[in-house]
């Protein structure tokens, strides 16, 4: 990854902090305002809902650590097992500290809101695949293909939770910057183990 990567990842940490300490401003209630009167009750956003499931996501996650076990690229393994395991945990962590309401609507989710889990989770299992489909493919045409399309379905998958009223959309810009932060923190980990290796 090029250093411009790792510097957006620097920037998604500090967009997470500035979200997490703007919660109560007029700015960010502005921003739920705005992203639930776009996106609230929408039904075709909120099928994308199901591609961030956590269940899903563990299955898909397991699949690839299948096919890199098959590939005996094991140090891979341990990267995604680190990006996608540890972004759950931090998740977790992050909404036990803050404590934020969800939405309030009927038959509402009993956990806490910021930042989104969706959102965090969906950038960062499918910006690892993305990322290690652009390791075996030789077709640069085809990696760009991938990267867009994982950035498209994380947006959906972002959107869906603000049309279900199962997140704010801070909560989903706030999911979005710390799951990347962290995807990139990943990658450096297993980027500079890889340069480490080579050079023995």
């Amino acid at each position: 990854m090029k250093k411009t990567a790792y510097a957006l990842g620097g920037v998604g940490l500090l967009a997470f902090i500035a979200i997490w300490l703007n919660l109560q401003s007029d700015a960010i209630l502005q921003l739920d305002t705005t992203a639930a009167h776009w996106f609230k009750g929408n039904q075709l956003l909120a099928v994308f809902h199901y591609i961030g499931e956590p269940m899903f996501v563990v299955i898909i996650v397991a699949l690839l650590m299948v096919f890199l076990w098959l590939r005996k690229n094991y140090r891979a393994m341990f990267f995604v097992l680190i990006a996608n395991a540890g972004g759950m945990v931090l998740n977790q962590a992050f909404k036990y500290v803050i404590h934020r309401p969800r939405p309030e609507r009927l038959e509402q989710l009993s956990s806490f809101s910021f930042p989104s889990g969706h959102s965090m989770g969906g950038i960062i299992y499918l910006f690892t695949l993305a990322y290690i489909f652009s390791h075996y493919t030789t077709s640069q045409k085809r990696a760009y293909i991938v990267w867009l399309g994982a950035v498209i379905l994380t947006i959906l998958i972002g959107l869906s939770r603000i049309a279900e009223s199962r997140h704010f959309g801070s909560d989903v810009l706030g999911g979005f910057s710390l799951g990347f932060a962290w995807f990139m923190l990943s990658v450096f980990w297993y980027e500079y183990r890889e340069r480490v290796i080579k050079r023995q």
